[in-house]
């Protein structure tokens, strides 16, 4: 008999993250996410989304067997409206145990007041925990979403239909169309009027700055857009700074005014991967050491400021970047994450680089 209990305490936060466990047993793909990381996501404290935002989530039980599990949630969005999610979904291939979950999460969100659920995606930003994983090339990245291929079937039997992609692209040296984006980066890389600079750790406060600036003007007609504060990204880029070497990160200016970033760090799960799930003090060390057979970079975030979009801005950041990574020889392949089909411009000039598609995640709707 299928019984559900909302997460509420020490012993069904273990259970839930349990079912994971059951689900990818033997999965030789599969890297466990770390346990403090979607944690964070339930933390009151630590989630900005919470700010005009809830989450919930159950645990399902076969008698006394962990086989599901899912958070609902709605998030506040740009324009005043909820968004209505559900994420964090595992579940044995059982029909019966998935319907139970989705319909767990609809009741609830009806219960909120909302009329429709995007999923599986994360309470918080899109590049995490996003999407539902329908082809792959290459193992899960950090914070990737990385699902068993019957959840697809799941998800469209009960309704979800799919609202758009998002592909992940990888680039290697001997495909980069070097010649060609080099003569067309030259244009701007040496214009007076532009600079391009990479993340100097002696001078955070002052990139925190600049990061602020262009992340609130770039993404400010996004509709799920939030204003970034200058406390917020000083904490992020701390946080990232084990994986994140100066060189992976290059800022435009204009005339001296910040125009755009391109921020790239560490493919973190090759060591990741090693892990469990944990971040104990011991394996602190061993990414410390670890970190140094790390051979693939991944980009996180670009953004260009409305006025300087197209004017080969784009073109001079990612060179930038090449240019470091064809002399450190240990980074073999960089990795283009998290680009919507929404996007034909930066899907047409990735493929122009000869960068290919290793992973496609979509993310779907449930109207009810």
């Amino acid at each position: 008999m299928l019984s559900l209990k909302q997460v509420p305490n020490e012993a069904t936060v273990a259970d839930f993250h349990a079912v994971a466990a059951r689900v990818y047993a033997g999965d030789a793909a599969y890297i466990q996410p770390l346990t403090a990381d979607i944690e964070e996501v339930f933390d009151r404290e630590a989630n900005p989304a919470f700010e005009g935002g809830d989450i919930i989530r159950w645990v399902l039980y076969d008698q006394s067997k962990a086989i599901g599990r899912v958070a609902a949630f709605y998030q506040t969005k740009n324009n005043g409206q909820r968004m209505g999610g559900m994420g964090f979904f595992e579940c044995i291939d059982h029909q019966d145990a998935a319907f139970t979950l989705f319909d767990t999460c609809k009741q609830w969100l009806q219960e909120q007041g909302l009329n429709y659920m995007d999923g599986p995606v994360n309470f918080g930003d899109r590049d995490s925990f996003w999407g539902l994983l329908v082809e792959m090339k290459s193992y899960p990245s950090y914070r990737e979403a990385y699902q068993p291929v019957y959840y697809r079937n799941l998800f469209e039997s009960y309704g979800f239909e799919k609202m758009f992609e998002q592909k992940t692209y990888d680039i290697t040296d001997d495909k980069f169309n070097y010649e060609r984006f080099n003569k067309l980066s030259s244009r701007v890389m040496e214009n007076p009027k532009y600079r391009f600079s990479n993340l100097e750790y002696s001078k955070l406060d002052q990139y925190a700055d600049d990061f602020v600036e262009i992340y609130n003007q770039a993404w400010k007609h996004h509709e799920d857009f939030k204003p970034l504060t200058k406390a917020a990204m000083l904490q992020r880029l701390k946080k990232v700074r084990p994986v994140l070497p100066e060189k992976f990160a290059v800022f435009a200016y204009a005339d001296n005014r910040p125009i755009g970033f391109f921020v790239n760090i560490l493919e973190v799960n090759q060591v990741f991967r090693h892990f469990s799930g944990k971040l104990t003090w011991w394996n602190m060390l061993r990414f410390l050491w670890l970190r140094k057979k790390i051979n693939k970079s991944r980009g996180i975030v670009f953004g260009v400021i409305p006025d300087f979009q197209n004017l080969g801005i784009e073109t001079g950041m990612i060179m930038k970047v090449n240019r470091h990574l064809r002399q450190n020889p240990r980074i073999q392949v960089a990795e283009l994450a998290w680009i919507g089909d929404f996007n034909p411009k930066m899907i047409s000039m990735l493929e122009s680089l000869g960068a290919y598609t290793t992973k496609i995640h979509y993310t779907y709707r449930k109207i009810f």
